[in-house]
This record gives C-alpha cells, structure tokens and sequence, in this order.
C-alpha cells in the first residue's frame, strides 16, 4: 500500500510541474491562453481522481511536496496543493492570503496582466485640401475640361449702321491626369499569426493614413511631374506681395489680398494657412490702442473666421518667412479640382520574400488634382 501511495504522489507531483511547464511556454508565447486554460482542466480532473485515491489509502496521509522545507514554505505549497485539487472557494481566509499573484508558484500565473487589442499612436496632420476643392471621379487616365479662354465682345451701334463682326469667344482644354502612389511593408509569416491585435487592419489604416499626408503635399506644392500639381506651384496663380512688416504676416496686407479676388469668388472663398499663421494673426494689435485686431466669437454655433472668411490649417503650408507664400484665399471649388480614379488597392504577395519568411503587403492609389481657375484663388507672398 505503501508503494502505491507514493506512486500516487510522485504522479500528483508530475502534474504540478506539467501545469508550471505549460505556464512558462505561455508566457513565451509556445501555446496560446486557451490551451493554456484547457490543459489545466484536463490536469485538475486527473488530480481530482489522484485526490480521492490518496483519501482511500493514507492512514494517516503521507507528506506532500515541500517537506523539509520551513513551515512558511510548507504552508504555501499545502495550500498551492489544496487550491489546485479542490477551488478555491474551500480554502481558509488565512490559506487565501498565501495565493498571491505575486509569486507566480503561489497561483500568480492565474492572474495574467489584461492585454488590450489597441494601438497607442501620435495624430498624423496632413492637408484638408479635399474639404474645399472640387472631387470628381473618372474611370479613365485623365479627366478633361473645355475651358473658355476668351470671351466674346459687344460694340454699340447705329439703328442702320453696318455691323462688323466683334470678337467670338475661343476655348482650351483643362486636362487633369491622375497619378499613382504606392506603400509597401513586409511583415513576418509568425508576427501575422501570433500578432494579440488586427495587425493587417492596423496596415490598411495606416496606408490610408500617409496616402492623405502624401496627397495633401502635393495638392499644395506638388510640382506636376509624376504628381499632382499644387496651389502654390501654379505659374497663373498671382496674388499680392505684401509690404508690411518683413517676413511677418500684416493685418493691412490680409485685406489687399482677399480685395484682390473678384466679388464672385471672394463670398464663396476660404483661407489657406499653417497653424502657426493662426497664431500670429491672433496676435496682431492696433499700433495705437494696443488691443487685438482679430478677436474671433465665442458664441456657441459662431465659428472663427478672418475678415468673414472661415479659415483651414494647414500643415503644408509654408511658415511665415522672407519671401513665403504664407496665405492662400479664394473659392477652391471652382478653382481646384480633385481626380479619383482608383481607391485604395490592398494585395498581399506572400510569394516575392518567401526565402525570408515574410508577406508583402502594397498598397496603392490613383489621383490627380491641379489648378482650373487660377483667377478664384490669390496667394499672399510676404515681404522679404
């Protein structure tokens, strides 16, 4: 009897190190939490059946785990013992205490830290250049416009005088060709497998993301080569040089400017600055009286604006500066026109890097945009 019920203990003892085996394997990643947590079912039935053999044969019962220990120790590993065979709900208030999560072998691997399936990132700024100006789809490689490039003439004359013929209007043609971005990133076969959080949704987010950084660049300085072409690029885009204090952005010169657009344009138009413009036109006081010039509403439902115009921050636009085109005003929707042809396009290569064990994931977009009316939009140039 004796040699059975040493028997017994050595296999209750093997199952106790199985359960700690499978818990470093878990916090190594080897197994996932639910086998983990199927695993010790299976085990504490076994050692419930191990449980009620020993009750039959001890008399009285042989020492557990942990003798020759000291009595702290051999209490933890009893109560450890009894924790693991019957629950927890038949130990003691002072065998409780013993069960700490911060000793893993006391029961602290079953209070794992909770993991949370959300990325912590910074804001990316990009232009909202796409919230004022004119977005239109094609299916093609370009989108094309007839454009009026002349107008036609009226002259007075006589009741029965002779009418030469006056000028007739001419037209050209606004060709907008659409462009091609690309992203690629290689992510490992077992980081997509093993991955706690929707890795390849956090791919797709983040493609969009810098394909809006990339295209709001170029809708304000992008040259036209292999891009769209920006505001501040086009050579038919005039405006006004400003002449009050160098390199910094004057209240009288805000006023030339948006003056410059014609009527039609000016009720429909916006500025265009960076944030620090905001800044420094908030900061901008009577010479004589010392208050500030632009003092925006506070009333709920009065947004901000700038001599009546609303405004937009933009990041890409230059800074004030010797020479910088620091503002931009007019009506963009008729004087900037945006072209869709292919959305984001997502494909996963996972042939191209198989010899290193990774998938390749590319994105890709198709847009264009440029200047249609340079005369709706005016670019204030400060002073050098």
């Amino acid at each position: 009897m004796e040699q059975e019920l040493i028997k017994l203990q050595e296999e209750s003892n093997g199952l106790l190190t199985q359960i700690r085996s499978k818990y470093e394997d878990l916090e190594k990643s080897r197994i996932s939490r639910g086998d983990f947590d199927s695993f010790v079912g299976n085990v504490k039935g076994r050692l419930d059946e191990v449980d009620k053999n020993l009750a039959l044969l001890r008399t009285p019962p042989l020492p557990i785990p942990g003798e020759g220990k000291s009595a702290d120790t051999e209490f933890e590993v009893k109560t450890f013992d009894k924790f693991l065979r019957k629950g927890w709900a038949v130990l003691t208030p002072e065998e409780q205490k013993v069960m700490t999560v911060s000793d893993q072998t006391t029961g602290g691997f079953f209070a794992p830290a909770e993991w949370t399936a959300e990325l912590i990132k910074g804001v990316v700024e990009y232009s909202p250049i796409r919230t004022v100006a004119r977005v239109v789809q094609t299916s093609a490689r370009s989108k094309q416009w007839p454009k009026k490039t002349t107008s036609a003439a009226a002259a007075w004359v006589a009741e029965i005088g002779s009418r030469a013929e006056t000028t007739n209007p001419a037209f050209g043609l606004e060709d907008i060709p659409v462009h091609e971005m690309y992203a690629m990133a290689k992510v490992s076969k077992q980081d997509i497998e093993d991955a706690k959080f929707d890795l390849l949704g956090f791919l797709r987010e983040e493609f969009a993301e810098q394909f809006g950084v990339t295209e709001g660049t170029a809708f304000v300085s992008g040259t036209a080569i292999g891009k769209p072409q920006g505001i501040l690029v086009n050579p038919s885009v005039t405006g006004y040089t400003g002449v009050g204090t160098s390199s910094k952005i004057d209240a009288d010169d805000l006023k030339r400017v948006l003056y410059a657009l014609l009527d039609v344009y000016a009720k429909q138009a916006t500025w265009l600055w960076k944030r620090s413009s905001t800044l420094a036109i908030s900061l901008l006081k009577d010479a004589t009286a010392g208050y500030y010039v632009w003092q925006p509403g506070l009333q709920l439902g009065s947004p901000a604006n700038v001599l009546g115009l609303p405004y937009l921050e933009c990041v890409d636009m230059p800074a004030e500066g010797s020479s910088a085109k620091a503002v931009v005003v007019g009506d963009f929707r008729r004087g900037y026109i945006i072209v869709d042809r292919l959305d984001i396009e997502v494909m996963d290569d996972p042939y191209s890097s198989k010899s290193t064990g990774c998938v390749e994931f590319s994105a890709r977009k198709r847009v264009g945009g440029q200047v249609v009316l340079a005369e709706a939009i005016k670019v204030l140039t400060l002073k050098a």
